[in-house]
């Protein structure tokens, strides 16, 4: 029976993961605290326009524009309100008020060595997909993680956990078991976890920072071509959906409709396919 094991959010968007047994689902769609911060190159004090901000428009500061986000090392406390940051190998721990983002805007324009400020967006967050009204969270299956990390021998489960960066971990079921999830462009594959129904919308379209070292920023050599063709070779046989462009695609993207949100997901929940409609 496929069951959750794992919920990662991502406060910060481009930073490090904060694990959580239980989620709730935010009047937006995504869970609680998940890229509920962004790092911009901008001035505190420049405009904020959080609808029309994305990652292709150049505005965030993550790992699309720069390897430096990798040496950074982050701790989220949603009690406290703060985070605690530190050059990984370089500087001692220091914490900062996420209210009052003064001091953290300083010392990120001082890392980043240009203009940063911390924005945060509660409604949907910070996701790369939001215009098209799609920031649900992202799922994966455990075992497909551990089949890549066999792809690349130098590279162990937790670190290509931590390059992937999806938001539900899925167990009890086989490799890409969340291409089930995808269907034809027009059309959704509704699943329930726990009480929660989602929408599986399309399979996720990599970029450069898979390829990187999470601690470090270094590049895997030829990771690209590797994957690319490990994953053609593993396709599943049932996999029929034309969404599938290119096989640099991995973990499924997903919607959460407006009568599910305020609802809680949590560890252990089972998982189940209920079907596909029009999109």
């Amino acid at each position: 029976m496929p069951e959750l094991r794992r919920i990662m959010t991502y406060p910060i968007k481009a930073l490090d993961s904060f694990e959580m047994t239980t989620g709730q689902i935010t009047e937006g769609g995504t869970i609680e605290h998940d890229r509920e911060y962004a790092v911009l190159a901008k001035p505190a004090d420049r405009p904020y326009e959080p609808e029309t901000e994305s990652a292709s428009s150049g505005d965030y500061i993550n790992g699309k524009r720069t390897d430096a986000v990798h040496r950074l090392r982050s701790t989220f406390d949603p009690d406290a309100r703060t985070l605690t940051l530190h050059v990984q190998g370089e500087t001692t721990p220091q914490t900062f008020d996420l209210e009052d983002r003064t001091e953290l805007n300083r010392w990120l324009t001082d890392y980043f060595d240009q203009p940063a400020s911390v924005r945060r967006y509660t409604a949907s967050g910070h996701h790369d997909l939001h215009k098209h009204d799609i920031s649900g969270p992202s799922i994966i299956s455990t075992a497909t993680l551990r089949e890549v990390a066999s792809w690349f021998p130098e590279i162990d489960l937790e670190s290509v956990r931590r390059r992937f960066r999806a938001n539900l971990e899925i167990g009890g079921v086989p490799p890409f078991w969340e291409d089930r999830l995808v269907a034809n462009h027009g059309e959704a594959v509704a699943f329930r976890i726990g009480d929660v129904q989602f929408e599986g919308i399309e399979p996720c379209e990599r970029c450069v920072v898979i390829s990187r070292d999470p601690d470090t920023g270094e590049e895997y050599d030829a990771f690209r071509q590797r994957f690319i063709r490990k994953r053609r070779e593993t396709r599943p046989e049932w996999l029929d959906s034309d969404r599938f462009k290119t096989d640099f695609r991995l973990m499924t993207v997903t919607n959460v409709p407006q009568r599910e949100w305020g609802k809680t997901i949590q560890v252990g929940d089972t998982v189940e396919i209920i079907g596909t409609h029009p999109y």
